[in-house]
């Protein structure tokens, strides 16, 4: 059975590739850091990782064990995290991402309900563009983060669905479209449908609109939210609802994320936002 400082030491010289550095983050000796690999490629039976004098690179076999390593030992941290956060109550900062505003309304009301049921929580809110969603769950720059479900992120999970809305389709003001009482799905094919690029913002999609660069499919809190003379709004009749909710990294369903989340989904239940 490996013991929890052998794990430690060969996951963070996998990343690390260096010795020293890898000592500096677990706070020992690079001996100490030498002999627990040493020992650890002993028990195993072969070299785990190449070393000269200018690097230090993983075998094959030291490659496939921190692929299949890493990420269970993630998840046995973040079972230990739940467990000790449990213990403790919900405590500490919670992140929560939005990239609309509609979205940060709604986290703000989860959040003032939070803090008043979990006193010892604080929550920070931070917009992001829909295309840094993924990185800021995975690099822990936000915790969660409300966004369009379902979400094809390797590594993100969500949670439930908060709120579906109608899809619209965004047209320029003059368009033939924007005298209409509703568009079919099958009239989409002729016009220019602008592609949602994950780094534009609701705002820089809907300039191009009202320049006359083509339409955008969009929720319908986006007619509340983005009132503009240069856009008309028109419901798409047949489109499928738009499904929103909250997001996290996969295997860190932290206490603080499972009340946020129940925070949310209160608020929403008594017709708030």
């Amino acid at each position: 059975m490996l013991e929890r400082h052998e794990i430690e030491a060969f996951l963070v010289l996998s990343q690390e590739l260096h010795f020293g550095r890898t000592a500096r983050r677990l706070g020992v000796s690079t001996a100490r850091v030498s002999q627990t690999i040493r020992g650890l490629e002993r028990r195993v039976g072969t070299r785990l990782f190449d070393r000269t004098s200018r690097r230090v690179e993983p075998t094959p076999a030291g490659r496939r064990l921190a692929g299949e390593l890493g990420p269970a030992w993630e998840r046995i941290g973040a079972a230990m995290e739940r467990a000790v956060q449990e213990g403790r109550g919900v405590t500490g900062t919670l992140t929560a991402a939005f990239t609309d505003a509609a979205a940060g309304q709604l986290l703000a009301g989860a959040a003032r309900l939070l803090r008043s049921r979990e006193p010892g929580c604080r929550v920070v809110l931070r917009e992001a563009r829909p295309g840094q969603i993924a990185s800021w769950l995975r690099d822990g720059e936000a915790e969660v983060c409300l966004a369009v479900l379902p979400l094809d992120c390797p590594g993100v999970a969500a949670g439930p669905v908060l709120v579906r809305e109608a899809r619209m389709l965004a047209v320029p003001s003059g368009h033939p479209f924007a005298r209409r009482a509703s568009v079919p799905r099958a009239d989409l094919a002729r016009v220019n449908v602008l592609s949602a690029d994950p780094g534009a913002t609701t705002a820089e999609l809907l300039t191009l609109v009202g320049a006359g660069e083509g339409v955008v499919c969009v929720g319908a809190h986006t007619r509340r939210y983005h009132a503009r003379p240069d856009v008309a709004y028109v419901p798409i009749d047949d489109g499928e609802p738009l499904e929103w909710g909250l997001a996290w990294r996969a295997g860190a369903e932290t206490a603080r994320v499972r009340a946020f989340t129940r925070a949310a989904l209160d608020l929403l239940a008594a017709g708030g936002s």
